[in-house]
């Protein structure tokens, strides 16, 4: 970013109506194609919980060959997540993002040729691989355009898509696969595959045309406007205080792996939701993926709407540390609930799981504020991919042990007891370790030393 100085005169110091309305034209602006772009991703990346309904029985695999293939994705964003959040940074936003769109939509068009479980794992891996980058990059985006005080609102609503994903692509993936199964020769999972990869390629392409990487280059807003923001992005970095710019010197900072640890919980809870949701809702009675694909979206419109509240609540009260940990002990609480009634009460299974989604996913938009309050430049575009990489290795194990438990006991509930205590965990250690967050920008930067 363009740091040189803004001054504007007392007498001409913007009314904070203007700062607002001008990010308000940004948040516009961004943020609903964003959060277009992340739903693209999301239906991409967990349709594999739909298809398994009917996939698994196809092609004769188990419960443990899904849940690795589940998983695997997210080796792929662990070897190349890092790289390519310092790609995007030193690149640009919109070459970044158009490569990963148009490479997350070409694998989940093939893979509707899955026939054997090594090519199954090879796809999951590539599509890891291409996504690798998107989201951190995207959080790293956001904090070119708007202001320590302003990101928990940002993040929660475009994060709030991968919840608006599972309303859609539930559905979506269920008429699919109830309608066009058969035609064409083709099993409705190789449809889905096929009719939600397309419109990722599209939005590569238009990505490179609607996106501007920096508020400098906006030629949307006015000069005036451009001025505003600059020296609002200023103001805001000089009461943060000195920050770790350094990517090396940032990986010897402790906060970050307290951090990594914090999130390897939440995302052990929310990755096992994503992957395992649909089963939960066949295992309790509804057999037909298009009732199950609509009982899953009324539970991820509940998280959205979480996410959103939690977000607007944080910034309002510019408070992160109880926001996050209250929801994931929300989510904790319902999935112990789940592991103890899924066998005998079928309603109260339902409205755990969906609890259990809005305490989970309400968690991720307010814990990014955390790492963000100290963390810039390269160490913030190494560093929030560190976090998001490591952390997601969860992605990849908590699926892989409850597909190996599923299949060994027939029974989900010993993994639920376990990603359970995984989840309580981020709880404690947000509470024990993380400083409470005072609302001066100034204070909260001397908490953390």
């Amino acid at each position: 970013m363009n740091t040189a100085s803004v001054t504007l005169p007392l007498a001409q110091a913007p009314a904070k109506t203007d700062l607002d309305n001008v990010y308000k034209k940004i948040f516009l602006r961004l943020i609903p194609f964003l959060m277009m772009l992340w739903i693209l991703a999301w239906i991409d990346r967990v349709n594999i919980g739909f298809v398994k309904l009917t996939m698994l029985d196809d092609l004769k695999w188990s419960e443990a060959v899904y849940g690795l293939g589940a998983g695997i994705f997210f080796l792929g964003y662990f070897f190349f997540e890092v790289p390519s959040n310092l790609l995007l940074q030193k690149i640009g936003a919109k070459k970044t993002i158009m490569r990963i769109t148009i490479g997350w939509g070409l694998t989940s068009i093939a893979m509707m040729f899955v026939k054997t479980p090594q090519m199954f794992y090879f796809l999951r891996f590539l599509l890891g691989v291409f996504e690798a980058g998107f989201y951190p990059g995207i959080i790293l985006y956001l904090t070119f355009w708007f202001p320590n005080d302003r990101r928990a609102k940002a993040f929660g609503m475009f994060m709030s898509a991968s919840a608006l994903a599972g309303v859609i692509g539930g559905p979506l993936a269920g008429f699919i696969m109830t309608s066009l199964n058969g035609v064409n020769g083709w099993q409705g999972w190789q449809w889905v595959f096929l009719l939600e990869g397309i419109p990722s390629v599209i939005a590569g392409f238009v990505t490179w045309f609607y996106l501007t990487d920096k508020p400098e280059q906006a030629g949307w807003l006015t000069q005036r406007e451009r001025d505003l923001v600059r020296a609002d992005l200023e103001r805001d970095a000089k009461a943060l205080g000195h920050r770790e710019h350094s990517m090396l010197a940032s990986l010897k900072d402790s906060k970050i792996w307290l951090m990594i640890l914090i999130y390897f919980c939440i995302i052990a809870a929310n990755s096992s939701l994503t992957f395992y949701g649909p089963t939960l809702v066949k295992e309790v009675g509804f057999t037909s993926p298009l009732a199950v694909g609509w009982i899953m979206a009324g539970a991820y419109l509940c998280g959205a709407v979480g996410m959103i509240l939690n977000g607007f609540h944080s910034d309002k009260h510019q408070e992160s540390r109880y926001h996050c940990g209250i929801a994931a002990a929300l989510g904790s609480a319902s999935l112990l609930v789940i592991a103890l009634v899924l066998k005998t009460s079928p309603l109260l299974t339902l409205a755990m799981l969906t609890l259990a989604i809005v305490g989970t996913m309400s968690a991720i938009p307010v814990f990014w504020q955390m790492p963000n309050r100290f963390l810039s430049g390269t160490a913030a575009a190494g560093g929030v991919a560190l976090i998001n990489s490591v952390a997601n290795l969860a992605g990849f194990g908590a699926p892989w042990m409850l597909g190996l438990i599923k299949t060994s006991t027939g029974s989900l509930s010993a993994g639920l007891y376990v990603v359970a205590a995984f989840e309580i965990c981020a709880t404690l250690l947000i509470l024990s370790f993380v400083p409470r967050m005072h609302k001066t920008h100034a204070a909260v930067k001397a908490s953390f030393r």
